[in-house]
């Protein structure tokens, strides 16, 4: 069973309006009417679209300029797939040097329990620009192997729209600046292709991500100590976050206090009978 995250950045156009927690659907600022809002804002967003597939035979080019198709991706390891265009000027490159800090600390490693798929949307791109940008992403992220788990994709506008609409994922083109309208988060894919989770914002912290990855995987990575925090966390889909559940932690502090009190009685008792038959010896 595999797991996809798709990252997606926001043009500095549209930063100061898409980089916060929003409400479900991230699909507009609360209290601001559309029409009171820029143009190429009012077509971008997320739909959340939590249980649908992707199309995994869309065929996109990787950044060696081979053939390729999205389902190459899917159903070995858990992959981090990414919204990007290689030349936005700014908050693309935060967003994957964003994602690859928070993958470094992890006790996972990219081409080995994992893979990443960066797709640009901008259909004028080219491998060659996606080579680039594999390369610059890769100084931040420091593992053995990288280079081979990290892959970076461009494709037609039949196949970027197939994808993107499938996601859930709103863009725009700005005549003004000249530059992407484009939300920010991360989307989160079981192996077969079903969406999971989505995560908003520009930066994630290594427990979501790393949660998101392990819900997804449905078990097939992460450790014990995952599946308690799963347990005390909850993926809340207004917030795009994990939030501690309190009830749910009281409820194993709860067993942990009578399984404590359960064995100091056991060994007392034990102590207690052994003294007796000590005694009874004599």
């Amino acid at each position: 069973m595999s797991t996809v995250v798709a990252i997606l950045a926001s043009a500095p156009a549209v930063h100061a309006q898409m980089t916060g927690a929003p409400a479900a659907g991230y699909t507009r600022d609360a209290g601001v009417p559309a029409s009171a809002r820029p143009p190429a804002l009012r077509e971008v967003g997320f739909d959340q679209k939590l249980n649908d597939r992707i199309p995994l035979d869309v065929g996109f080019r990787d950044e060696h300029g081979r053939a390729v198709r999205l389902g190459d991706y899917f159903g070995r390891r858990p992959v981090v797939l990414a919204f990007v265009y290689y030349d936005c000027p700014m908050l693309c490159t935060q967003v994957l040097s964003a994602t690859a800090s928070a993958l470094n600390v992890m006790s996972i490693d990219a081409g080995t329990d994992f893979d990443v798929v960066a797709v640009s949307f901008d259909p004028r791109e080219t491998p060659a620009q996606a080579a680039e940008r594999k390369a610059i992403t890769l100084e931040r992220y420091e593992r053995p192997g990288a280079a081979s788990g990290w892959h970076f994709l461009t494709g037609d506008q039949v196949s970027i729209a197939r994808l993107t609409a499938a996601a859930g994922f709103r863009y725009a083109w700005d005549e003004e600046t000249g530059q992407f309208a484009h939300p920010a988060g991360v989307v989160v894919l079981t192996s077969d292709g079903r969406l999971a989770r989505y995560l908003f914002g520009i930066e994630y912290g290594p427990r979501d991500l790393r949660l998101a990855i392990v819900e997804a995987s449905e078990g097939r990575i992460g450790s014990a100590v995952d599946a308690l925090l799963l347990y005390c966390y909850h993926y809340d889909p207004m917030t795009g976050r994990y939030g501690f559940l309190v009830m749910r932690a009281l409820r194993i502090a709860g067993a942990a206090t009578v399984l404590a009190i359960g064995s100091f009685v056991f060994i007392m008792l034990r102590r207690e009978r052994r003294s007796q038959l000590r005694t009874s010896n004599f």
